[in-house]
């Protein structure tokens, strides 16, 4: 077990990470430190690093995407499928930790929504012990009630993203009931949209429409599964609602997921649902303000389900893992970027100016 390890630390808000070298504690009976092998920057940590996000304590270790590979465990220690977990295998785990006590954990069977769950590279400072709390850092510190999962041998950085946006996708999409010919409407080419398209093009939708303004980022969501990409930028609102018209004799599509964060993409999407349909809103990760609509005419005269999503549980990781490892070479090509840890701030402002689909953390380069 190595002595010392380092950690990116945002001290400030909108200020450059600095890296620090810090001493790894003893394990606590049920911890196990593990070697990030890579982590994902996430557009939640950019909302962090700016200050909107209002869970954000400083000084702090961001990210809660990582994979990597275990160097010491107190105690022994099972995955969620019952796997013994060894020092050299390669984990993912629940970037959420949950009581397992209380009314959400135990009656509503809803542990995403547990009253007292906290996230790895969100909720704890670096003054917290172990210290080692976020994976933005060359080793991290898993409590005894992390779920993990093992994961093969290939490129651990391909597997990032089904610890966040692949996990709320797949909570997303447990509200989605698809058909199969279904016509699916996914707002933002970011992870989570594509993600969500994946999941669309698995359950048989026909249709799979996308809209989103980095055109980049829509051409590259056709190799997963999105038939018709849409440019806000360039396809004005009455163009929009006379394509989704034509593709669904008048009716509008069966589900939309809104995966953008865009207050603007709620007031967009739900008139071009159908009645009787569905509109999902994933992507909203803080505070974003207020949005006003039509609710008789757009919800209740529709009959629609409206369905927001929060975070994630084990099984939505483990839906999501099992996605990428079945469509291996396709997910690799949303790794457009990779950075050492030296350059966390540069990783976070590739994310915010829309240059990179996914950057990831590459600690030991």
């Amino acid at each position: 077990m190595p002595d010392k390890t380092r950690i990116s630390v945002l001290e400030e808000f909108r200020k450059p990470l600095s890296i620090r070298e810090i001493e790894i504690p003893d394990l606590l009976h049920g911890q196990m430190l593990v070697k990030i092998t890579a982590s994902g920057v996430c557009g939640s940590d950019v909302h962090m690093y700016e200050g909107k996000d209002p869970r954000t304590p400083l000084p702090i270790t961001l990210g809660h995407e990582g994979v990597g590979q275990v160097v010491e465990i107190n105690g022994e220690k099972k995955t969620s499928l019952g796997e013994k977990v060894k020092v050299g295998d390669n984990i993912i785990w629940n970037r959420g930790v949950v009581c397992g006590k209380c009314y959400y954990c135990t009656v509503a069977h809803q542990p995403s929504l547990c009253e007292n769950r906290w996230a790895y590279g969100i909720h704890r400072s670096i003054n917290v012990p172990p210290y080692l709390n976020g994976c933005y850092a060359e080793h991290i510190i898993l409590s005894e009630n992390t779920d993990v999962f093992l994961l093969d041998d290939r490129d651990p950085a391909v597997y990032v993203p089904a610890s966040c946006s692949g996990a709320t996708a797949a909570h997303a999409f447990e509200y989605a009931k698809i058909n199969i010919g279904d016509t699916v409407m996914v707002q933002g080419p970011g992870p989570l949209g594509i993600f969500l398209i994946a999941y669309a093009k698995s359950a048989g939708a026909g249709n799979v429409i996308l809209t989103g303004g980095t055109q980049e980022r829509l051409e590259m969501c056709r190799e997963f599964g999105a038939t018709h990409i849409i440019n806000r930028r360039t396809t004005s609102k009455d163009q929009l609602k006379e394509i989704v018209t034509s593709l669904t004799y008048g009716r509008g599509v069966d589900v939309c997921f809104e995966a953008s964060g865009n207050l603007e993409a709620v007031t967009d999407g739900l008139p071009l649902v159908r009645t009787g349909g569905t509109y999902i809103t994933a992507g909203f990760g803080e505070p974003s303000g207020s949005v006003q609509f039509s609710w008789f005419e757009n919800v209740v005269r529709k009959n629609l389900t409206l369905h927001g999503v929060w975070v994630s549980d084990t099984r939505h990781i483990l839906h999501a893992l099992r996605l990428v490892q079945s469509n291996y070479d396709t997910f690799a090509k949303m790794i457009t970027h990779r950075f050492k840890l030296e350059d966390a701030t540069l990783a976070l402002d590739s994310v915010a100016s829309r240059q990179a689909v996914k950057s990831v953390l590459l600690p030991h380069i």
